[in-house]
This record gives C-alpha cells, sequence and structure tokens, in this order.
C-alpha cells in the first residue's frame, strides 16, 4: 500500500563544513505504530547543523495497521540495519537515534556492531513492559487481530504524530519476542548513551529506562528526565531541549 504523505522516509546528505570538516552521519528510527513523521523535525534540525541523515520507514509502518500485523522485530531491524550501512558508507562516524520502539531496535544496533557506533541517543526507549495483560498475548493474538491504538500520546495541544488506530497483535508479540533477547545482550552496549526520559508516560514505563541504564557496558551512559512532555516527546513541549541536547552529545562524542 502506498505510504501517507507524513511517514515518507527521509535522507539528507552532510556538510562537514558545519561539522568541523568530517562527515558524520546520524541515523533516526521511529517507534511502533508510528512513522518518521515523529522524527522528522529533529532529523532536520541535526542536517541544518551539518550532519548527514537517515530516517527510514519501518515496514508495516505508516500505511495501515494491518499491513503492520505482517511484519515483525526482524524486518524491522533489517531495514534499520540497510540505513546504517548507507550511512556508513559515506560517514566518518555514525550515531544512532531513536524513540521508543526505535530506541530498541538503536540498542539492538549498537549490541551486534560495538565499534561500529559513535553514540546513542534514545528517547523513552522501549525494552520492556511491566503491563499483566500482556502475558495474554500468546493466545489472544490467534483470536484477536487488533486493538485499540497507542499513538498520540502528546501532552503539547494539537499535534498528531500520525500512527495507527489499533495495535496489530502478531507485530506486537513480535516485539516482545525482540526485547526479550535484546535485554540479554544490553551488556554488549559500549557506545555512549544519553536517554532522554518523560517523566509522565502513557506508553513506556520507567522498567525500561530502568534495564537500560541497569545493563549497558557503556562507560558514558546519561539520563535526562522531560518533564513537559508525554510518550512522542519529539513532538512535545520539549522537543527543543531533545534537539539541542542531542546537538551538545554528538559534538562531545565526534571530537573523541
Amino acid at each position: 500500500m502506498d505510504t501517507l504523505d507524513p511517514a515518507r522516509p527521509w535522507s539528507a546528505i552532510a556538510r562537514p563544513e558545519l561539522t568541523g570538516g568530517r562527515t558524520i552521519g546520524v541515523l533516526l528510527s521511529h517507534g511502533f505504530t508510528g512513522s518518521p513523521f515523529s522524527m522528522r523535525p529533529w532529523a532536520e534540525f541535526l542536517n541544518e547543523h551539518g550532519y548527514a541523515v537517515e530516517m527510514p520507514r519501518l515496514p508495516g509502518h505508516g500505511t495501515t495497521w494491518q499491513d503492520l500485523n505482517s511484519t515483525g522485530w526482524d524486518d524491522w531491524y533489517a531495514e534499520l540495519t540497510a540505513a546504517f550501512v548507507r550511512l556508513q558508507q559515506s560517514c566518518e562516524q555514525v550515531f544512532v537515534c531513536g524513540l521508543s520502539m526505535g530506541g530498541g531496535l538503536a540498542l539492538r544496533l549498537a549490541a551486534d556492531r560495538p565499534g561500529d557506533i559513535a553514540g546513542l541517543v534514545l528517547v523513552n526507549p522501549a525494552v520492556n513492559s511491566t503491563n499483566k495483560q500482556l502475558l495474554a498475548l500468546p493466545v489472544l493474538k490467534h483470536v484477536v487481530k487488533g486493538l485499540p491504538g497507542i499513538g498520540n500520546d502528546i501532552k503539547k495541544k494539537g499535534v498528531d504524530e500520525y500512527g495507527y488506530p489499533k495495535v496489530g497483535l502478531r507485530a506486537l508479540s513480535s516485539l516482545l519476542a525482540g526485547w526479550k533477547a535484546l535485554r540479554a545482550d544490553l551488556g554488549k552496549v559500549k557506545a555512549p548513551l544519553l536517554l532522554f526520559r518523560s517523566t509522565v508516560d502513557h506508553v513506556v514505563d520507567p522498567s525500561s529506562a530502568r534495564i537500560i541504564l541497569g545493563s549497558v557496558a557503556s562507560a558514558d551512559a546519561r539520563e535526562v528526565p522531560l518533564t513537559d512532555s508525554f510518550h512522542v516527546a519529539t513532538l512535545d513541549n520539549d522537543a527543543p531541549a531533545i534537539f539541542e541536547g542531542s546537538l551538545a552529545f554528538l559534538r562531545e562524542h565526534a571530537a573523541v
């Protein structure tokens, strides 16, 4: 099915004259049931400051929730990996940024390629859930195709992330399986890590941030609370703080 206009992937070339003469890339990943639209302002901000950007649309996203239900963790990770390889071929260093599930995928990439990633910037990353209702998922996914969606958890009025109205349960089941394997490998993550976490998040509970920060082997792992945003913080009131904070982090670690 055709991709909705707001959900289209986006890429832009580097401008080394703005980054100290170096060609540095940033890969950005959106979240589950979302689309590149939720990351577009961040991507444009980083490109305006000279960074090459790749922002793929993960398979099954940006079309219909039924499409999403025919894809899974391996499909999403393969798409992100392909985008990473494209950046790596043209850049001296590559950073990876992710929102929600995109944060989990970024961590998977960092665990699998510990020497290739210059740093991670994660916004409300998801690797776990304490929701007891998910215990019924192995059976429920064979009975019900979808449940009400998790999109638009945004404090700022009048903002729409163009997410799905429903969550496909087969896709959700694959997500949980991907999380389980990732949690076991978080100790392989060595890249510097900047984690932004909304203090009020109706989608991802605090267990994910605790697990990530308590498990990675990164010598530099920082958490920054966001007090004026909900889950989709990249489109919310704290977005400027995320953009400026990530830029400072990239400049710090690109210098290294």
